[in-house]
C-alpha cells in the first residue's frame, strides 16, 4: 500500500536579489505581494501545506504560473526539504519533469541510461536488463554511442523520456504532457505515458489541459499562492477555477 501524507508543510526558498532602478517606478498592486517577500529575502511558496492521498488516488494540480504547482511536486520528490512541517511517503517515487536532471554530458547515451537508471532506483541487474528496450524505444539508435552533449534538444528529450518511464514506479509525478520528437514518436510516447499513469498507485499530475485533468484524474486541488483554494471533483473544481479566470 502506498500513500502520500503531508501535515501542515511550509516551504520557504531564501532568495538573494539585486534591487534594479526599475523597481521604484513598477510597483503594481499585483506584485505587491511578491515584491514585498522578495524584498525580505524569501518566497513562502507553500503554506501550512497538508494534504492526504492513498492507492488509487489520481490528483490533479491546477492553478495560475506561482501558485506552488512545481513546488509541490519538488517537495513530494524529495529535491526540496521542507521548511517545517511533516512529510510521509510510502512507495518508490518516478518523477517526469526536470528531465536533463541526473545526466552526465560528456558520457555517451548507453552510459546514460545506465546512470539514470540507477539514479531513479533501478539496481544494476534491473537497469542492465532494460538497456535494450530503453535504447529500442528512443530510436536513436547509433547516436547512443556519441556523448548526449551532441544531442538536439529533441533528441535528448527522447532519451530522457524512455529512460524515465521505463521504471516501475508506485507513486508518479507528473507535469504535463513531454514534448518528445515528431509526431510519430509523440504518439507512441502519449501511449507509453498513458499506460504508466493507469499502473501505478498514486499520481500527481499537473496540468493546465482541462481536458487532460477530466481524463485521468480522480481529484483536483486548485493551488492558489502556495495554499489549496479548492479540492473535489475535477470537473467541478475546473469549472470554478474557469469562472475565476474571466473575472
Amino acid at each position: 500500500m502506498s500513500y502520500i501524507q503531508l501535515e501542515n508543510v511550509n516551504l520557504i526558498y531564501q532568495i538573494r536579489r539585486e534591487t534594479k532602478i526599475k523597481d521604484y517606478f513598477i510597483k503594481s498592486k499585483a506584485n505587491y505581494e511578491t515584491n514585498n517577500m522578495l524584498n525580505q529575502g524569501k518566497l513562502h511558496a507553500l503554506k501550512d501545506f497538508s494534504l492526504s492521498l492513498k492507492d488509487g488516488d489520481r490528483l490533479g494540480v491546477i492553478g495560475h504560473n506561482g501558485a506552488g504547482k512545481s513546488s509541490l511536486l519538488k517537495l513530494i520528490a524529495g529535491i526540496y526539504p521542507p521548511t517545517s512541517g511533516n512529510i510521509s511517503i510510502d512507495g518508490r517515487v518516478a518523477c517526469l519533469f526536470e528531465l536533463a536532471t541526473g545526466f552526465e554530458m560528456e558520457a555517451t547515451g548507453w552510459d546514460n541510461i545506465y546512470l539514470r537508471g540507477l539514479m531513479l532506483g533501478e539496481t544494476p541487474k534491473s537497469i542492465r536488463q532494460k538497456i535494450q528496450e530503453i535504447a529500442d524505444f528512443s530510436e536513436l539508435g547509433d547516436y547512443l554511442n556519441i556523448p548526449v552533449k551532441y544531442y538536439s534538444s529533441g533528441m535528448f528529450i527522447r532519451l530522457a523520456f524512455s529512460i524515465s518511464t521505463a521504471i516501475e514506479p508506485e507513486i508518479l509525478l507528473l507535469d504535463e504532457v513531454v514534448a518528445a520528437g515528431d509526431a510519430g514518436f509523440l504518439e507512441k510516447a502519449n501511449r507509453r505515458l498513458k499506460e504508466l499513469m493507469g499502473k501505478v498507485n498514486i499520481m500527481i499530475y499537473v496540468t493546465h489541459s482541462i481536458d487532460s485533468l477530466k481524463n485521468f484524474c480522480n481529484k483536483c486541488i486548485w493551488l492558489e499562492r502556495g495554499q489549496i483554494k479548492m479540492m473535489g471533483d475535477p470537473e467541478e473544481v475546473a469549472q470554478k477555477y474557469l469562472v475565476s479566470m474571466k473575472s
